[in-house]
């Protein structure tokens, strides 16, 4: 059985990301580790926006709240990436954060995401505490107790905050959820985790 015959098996003949059953094509999912199989079967659509070739059209991905619970890694980073290209959306970053990606899979999905890609804007670069590039998705600590204004609540030093989200024009801001509450949170007062 060739590979796109085991894709379309393994699909049920539909796209891994939207599940349309129209044109179906083959997409080898970029930095693919050696011991991953990086390939997914897509419609037209998806393939064509995953690519850039055309400018995301936000409505249609909304299907990525069904293929994020795909027990394929290609789809789950593919799923990530596209999340992250989303994470202006409210609903985009709220996926993205209950997303629960194995550790290698996580960096199979942020070693394909440039820094335009994970910050919207080529220009602006998050760096920690420590000096260490912050990428869209890393989990980071708190190393300071921090006042949450409008929460009533403290954010205590240790925290971990998973699946963050970078402001994309100001290079000192991230934003997470602690303690359930979506808060925006200096760079100068995290590092990374991992």
């Amino acid at each position: 059985m060739s590979s796109e015959e085991e894709l379309r098996t393994r699909s049920e003949s539909k796209c891994e990301l939207c599940s349309a059953t129209g044109e179906l094509c083959v997409h080898t999912v970029s930095a693919t580790p050696p011991d991953r199989d990086a390939n997914v079967l897509v419609c037209s659509t998806c393939s064509a926006q995953v690519e850039d070739a055309d400018p995301i059209v936000v409505h249609n991905w909304r299907c990525l709240s069904d293929s994020m619970w795909s027990e394929i890694p290609a789809v789950q980073v593919l799923t990530w990436r596209m999340l992250t290209r989303l994470q202006a959306e409210p609903w985009a970053q709220d996926l993205r954060e209950m997303l629960d990606l194995d550790e290698a899979v996580l960096a199979w999905a942020q070693a394909g995401v440039d820094d335009t890609d994970a910050t919207g804007d080529a220009g602006v670069r998050h760096v920690d505490s420590n000096g260490t590039v912050l990428v869209g998705g890393d989990t980071v600590t708190l190393i300071k107790d921090l006042d949450v204004k409008g929460a009533n609540f403290t954010a205590k030093r240790g925290t971990s905050v998973r699946n963050i989200t970078l402001v994309s024009d100001n290079s000192e801001h991230i934003e997470g959820r602690v303690s359930g509450q979506h808060i925006v949170i200096l760079t100068k007062f995290v590092k990374k985790s991992g």
